[in-house]
C-alpha cells in the first residue's frame, strides 16, 4: 500500500516549514505528532531526520490512513490512537517517559471536512454529527436538546456568534416542527435569520465551530494536551502549537508565556510587587509573537489564512 501523500486532494499541511523550522527534527530524537490527520507533518519529520515519531490521533479514521506512511517508514513510527490530552498515559504505556519534540495542529482535518458524512461541513449535507472520534454525544443532539439560552450561550462562548440568540431562537422554534438531523438543514434555519457577511464567510460558520468545539471538547483538551507536553518534554525539547482561530490561540499564548515566566504582573509603580519572589522560568519563548503564514501560502492554501504558530523550548537542566 502506498500512503496518501498528504499535498494532493487539497489536504496540504499548513506552515510546514515554520513547523519544521521551530520542531528541529534531529537524528535520534524521539518525537510526538499530536494530531496526525493527513500525516503531512509526521511524513515531513521522519524525512526530515532519522527520528522516532509517535502519532496520535483521536479519529479512528486518521489513524488507519496511516498503515502506509507506517510502512514507508518501518520502525520509526508508532501509530496511536487517542487523544493528545493523555498524551501522559499513552506515552507511559509504550514505554517512552520523556520527548524531544511535541507538534500539535488544533482544530480540524481537511479529511474530517470533505468526508459528508461526517458532519462537519456546510459545503455538503450530511447527518448533524461533528464527533471526531465517533463516539459520544452528536451535534443533533445539542441542537435538538439544548434549552434555547443554553444553545444561545454555547453559541456565543465558543462561536462568538454575535446574534446567538437569534439564531438560538430560530432553532428551538423550528426544531419544534421537526428535529434537526442533517448540516444543510441547520445551516438553512441559520441562514434565514443571518445577515450576509461582508468578508463572503458563511453566516453559519461560527455556529458550526461552536457546536464541533463542544462536542469535541476541544479547548479543553488543548489545555490538556499543553500541560502534558510540557511535563514530557526533556530539556531542550521544543512544544510547536499551529491554532486556526483566537479561542485556541489564547489558550496557547497564556500556556507559553506562563511557562516562560512571561506572565505579566502588578505594575512596577506598585511598591507591594517589588516584594514579590520571581520564579526561574523552565522554558524560553521560540515565537514572542505568533507567527503567521506567508502571503503566497495564504493564497494557495485558503486553510493557512487564520493559522498562527507558537513556539517553546525547555532549557537545559
Amino acid at each position: 500500500m502506498v500512503a496518501p501523500d498528504p499535498t494532493e486532494g487539497g489536504h496540504v499541511p499548513v506552515m510546514l516549514a515554520e513547523v519544521l523550522a521551530a520542531l528541529a527534527p534531529r537524528d535520534g530524537a524521539t518525537l510526538l505528532d499530536g494530531t496526525f490527520g493527513g500525516g503531512g507533518y509526521s511524513a515531513a519529520i521522519l524525512s526530515a531526520a532519522d527520528c522516532t515519531l509517535y502519532a496520535v490521533d483521536r479519529d479512528p479514521d486518521a489513524i488507519a490512513r496511516g498503515a502506509g506512511l507506517a510502512a514507508r517508514f518501518p520502525g520509526r513510527l508508532h501509530l496511536v490512537e487517542g487523544r493528545f490530552g493523555d498524551m501522559l498515559s499513552l506515552m507511559a504505556e509504550r514505554g517512552v517517559d520523556s520527548l524531544d519534540g511535541v507538534v500539535l495542529d488544533l482544530g480540524v482535518s481537511s479529511y474530517q471536512i470533505d468526508q459528508a458524512e461526517r458532519g462537519f461541513s456546510l459545503r455538503s449535507d450530511g447527518p448533524l454529527d461533528m464527533r471526531m472520534e465517533k463516539s459520544g454525544p452528536t451535534a443533533a443532539e445539542l441542537v435538538n436538546t439544548l434549552p434555547e439560552r443554553e444553545l444561545a450561550d454555547l453559541l456565543w462562548e465558543l462561536g462568538e456568534e454575535r446574534h446567538s440568540r437569534r439564531i438560538a431562537r430560530k432553532i428551538v422554534a423550528a426544531r419544534g416542527d421537526a428535529p434537526f438531523e442533517t448540516t444543510l438543514q441547520l445551516a438553512e434555519a441559520i441562514h434565514a435569520v443571518m445577515p450576509r457577511d461582508p468578508s463572503g464567510m458563511d453566516s453559519a460558520t461560527r455556529s458550526f465551530q461552536a457546536l464541533r468545539l463542544k462536542v469535541n471538547d476541544e479547548l479543553g483538551e488543548v489545555e490538556r494536551g499543553l500541560e502534558a507536553a510540557m511535563r514530557l518534554l526533556a530539556p531542550g525539547g521544543r512544544l510547536v502549537v499551529v491554532s486556526f482561530h483566537s479561542l485556541e490561540d489564547r489558550i496557547v499564548k497564556r500556556f507559553m508565556r506562563d511557562a516562560a515566566g512571561r506572565t505579566p504582573g502588578a505594575s512596577r509603580f506598585d511598591p507591594a510587587s517589588l516584594k514579590k519572589a520571581t520564579k526561574q522560568a523552565d522554558f524560553r519563548l521560540l515565537t514572542t509573537t505568533a507567527l503567521r503564514p506567508s502571503m503566497a501560502e495564504s493564497t494557495t492554501n485558503p486553510r493557512a489564512r487564520s493559522a498562527r504558530l507558537r513556539a517553546i523550548e525547555r532549557l537545559a537542566a
